[in-house]
């Protein structure tokens, strides 16, 4: 179950990498600032969720815990979320979308939390 964090993490490291390119390189020119600003945060947020996903295989690999497994799972529910909502959001102008998006900032949240808690029960 841990080497499957380790994987979602670097292909969604690779992902975030990939929308970034796409968002400086190929929509700088088609979206107005402000869309173009919430795609970059989209992609910004999805690095930082994907090294997350990374960072509860490498700790799962030596101490596996149902609350890492947690962890993952909610970050990657707010990947999904957040920056994809942000992501959709800036591609149709539909603001509507960025209703979704504090879903997945708890998503977030929730995944550091139970991150913490995993980490402070195991080295307790």
């Amino acid at each position: 179950m841990m080497r499957m964090w380790l994987v979602l993490g670097a292909v969604n490291a690779f992902l975030s990498v990939a929308a970034g390119a796409f968002g400086a390189h190929a929509l700088k020119a088609r979206l107005p600032q402000d869309l173009l600003v919430i795609f970059e945060t989209g992609a910004r947020y999805h690095m930082y969720h994907a090294l997350g996903l990374v960072a509860v295989g490498l700790l799962g690999h030596f101490r596996p815990s149902p609350l890492l497994s947690g962890a993952g799972w909610a970050m990657l529910a707010g990947i999904v979320l957040f920056s994809g909502s942000l992501y959709a959001l800036a591609l149709s102008g539909v603001r509507v979308l960025g209703a979704i998006t504090p879903l997945g900032g708890l998503g977030f949240l929730a995944g550091w939390l139970l991150l913490a808690i995993a980490a402070w029960r195991d080295t307790a």
